[in-house]
């Protein structure tokens, strides 16, 4: 793959950028370079706003369509993007290790489902309710849409959370502009074909690959009227300040820490539970926000428990991402598997007993891959328990009765995800009700495009997905009559 590309997509038209600085993503599996794109300065984000800020504010413009009418339009940006399903799988897999047998569920099929979904929710929107006044006379209660949205995606799932945005946003009646993660700009470009082709009126979406600091001045820009973000809980605190102050609303789907809590009577069957346990501990090389990688322990089957992960965690085949038999991938860059390295040594260093993986796999020498790893007789107070790591570790923690499971689960500054496994599904949900926490499943885990998904705590403000994610991209305006 050497793909090179040498513009932006902003106003419904392919523009060349303001600079000469580039980003150039490379291969995570083979550390191979994949090609170049533009690299967006502040210029091209004064461009892409004005874009989307001219296309919102025209009078008869997509704000002022019918809900069914940009429902229409929305529905072939599904098929448009449903069309390149095997270009965003493999330019997703290259750029951030993401297995392809993943990206194929969850960075080709996932995202147009999440657009059909908001499809069908644009077709029976009601914007307008009135209202019998307490004082006398009628109330016309609107649902408006916000304006002009900043969107800021990360590398990890790269395509599924740019369309938690797109879709609610073009379902309201907003415009956006896209930044995309430096380390997963390949596919952005697949994207912008796809709205291209599907007809989306001009400045709707902008996207513009672009660091971190051209990202701040997305946020501040006094154009933009909501930010939606995704991503570190260091970077959202700073972005949550920047809109606070600013009086600007913001959505901010952050980090995680989650609780899988294995009762007593829980079927440790690998050949039954194996691949949700593997959606909810170590999807995606571990590179998931939501993943329940405390695994709360009872003392009365630890030994068992500790074997069945171990044995779970030792059997997943470690390899390119480009092969279908790979369950694990490598790190998305050099830079996130030095980091999951430096928690290895914490763990070892805190006293945690490594019962697999723990290293580089042997046979890769070129990639950034980290064995999958399991550190067993873990403090719930110490780092590794504590921090996110965002690689395929797993912590696991003894506990001695139920509520001292709850209160280890909910010992947490994060509140994202999480999972009760049981033999039992009520008695699963009754333990779930207890944890503070924004999802939790029982026996399974994965965010479906028709319920709120966000946090608590640090995890973030707001909630994505389902007929709630609406709510983020409308203001309510108030008429007397």
């Amino acid at each position: 793959m050497n793909l090179r590309y040498d513009t932006f997509y902003i106003g419904g038209e392919w523009v060349r950028p303001t600079s000469a600085r580039t980003i150039n993503p490379v291969n995570a599996s083979t550390e191979e370079p994949l090609g170049h794109v533009p690299e967006g300065t502040e210029s091209d984000i004064d461009r892409a706003v004005a874009a989307a800020r001219a296309a919102f504010d025209d009078p008869t413009g997509w704000a002022s369509w019918e809900p069914a009418r940009r429902a229409e339009v929305m529905e072939r940006l599904a098929d448009a993007i449903d069309k390149r399903a095997d270009g965003f799988v493999e330019r997703v897999s290259a750029q951030n290790g993401m297995p392809v047998a993943v990206a194929r569920q969850l960075e080709a099929g996932y995202p147009s489902a999440v657009l059909r979904f908001y499809v069908a929710q644009a077709r029976g929107l009601a914007v307008t309710e009135t209202r019998d006044g307490l004082f006398g006379g009628s109330i016309e209660v609107r649902k408006v849409p916000v304006g002009v949205v900043a969107a800021i995606v990360p590398w990890n799932f790269p395509q599924a959370l740019t369309m938690f945005k797109i879709a609610p946003a073009m379902a309201t009646g907003c415009t956006l502009v896209i930044k995309p993660s430096p380390e997963t700009v390949l596919d952005s470009y697949l994207l912008a074909e796809a709205i291209e082709e599907a007809g989306v009126p001009a400045g709707v979406i902008n996207i513009v690959p672009a660091g971190r600091e051209v990202g701040a001045y997305l946020v501040s820009h006094p154009a933009v009227d909501k930010v939606a973000f995704t991503g570190s809980t260091a970077a959202g605190r700073a972005i949550g300040e920047t809109c606070g102050r600013l009086l600007r609303p913001v959505t901010l789907e952050l980090g995680g820490k989650s609780a899988a809590i294995v009762l007593d009577d829980a079927d440790l069957d690998l050949s039954k539970i194996g691949e949700g346990l593997f959606t909810s501990t170590l999807l995606n090389n571990g590179q998931t926000c939501f993943l329940g990688t405390r695994v709360l322990a009872p003392r009365s089957r630890y030994t068992e428990v500790v074997d069945a992960f171990t044995a779970f965690a030792g059997s997943l085949t470690v390899g390119d991402a480009s092969d279908p038999a790979t369950q694990i991938g490598p790190m998305a860059t050099a830079r996130q598997r030095e980091r999951v390295e430096s928690y290895l040594a914490k763990g070892r260093a805190e006293g945690a007993r490594l019962t697999t993986g723990g290293s580089r796999p042997e046979g890769l020498d070129r990639g950034w891959f980290v064995q999958p790893t399991v550190f067993a007789d873990v403090d719930n107070s110490s780092v590794i328990a504590q921090e996110e790591i965002f690689g395929p570790v797993l912590s696991l923690i003894p506990y001695d009765d139920m509520d001292h499971a709850v209160r280890l689960a909910n010992d947490s500054d994060f509140g994202l995800g999480g999972t009760v496994w049981t033999s039992d599904p009520d008695r699963g949900a009754a333990v779930a009700h207890r944890v503070r926490t924004g999802t939790i499943g029982v026996n399974r885990y994965i965010p479906d495009p028709a319920a709120p998904f966000g946090g608590v705590k640090a995890s973030g403000l707001g909630r994505e997905l389902g007929p709630e994610g609406l709510a983020g991209y409308q203001q309510t305006q108030t008429i007397y009559l």
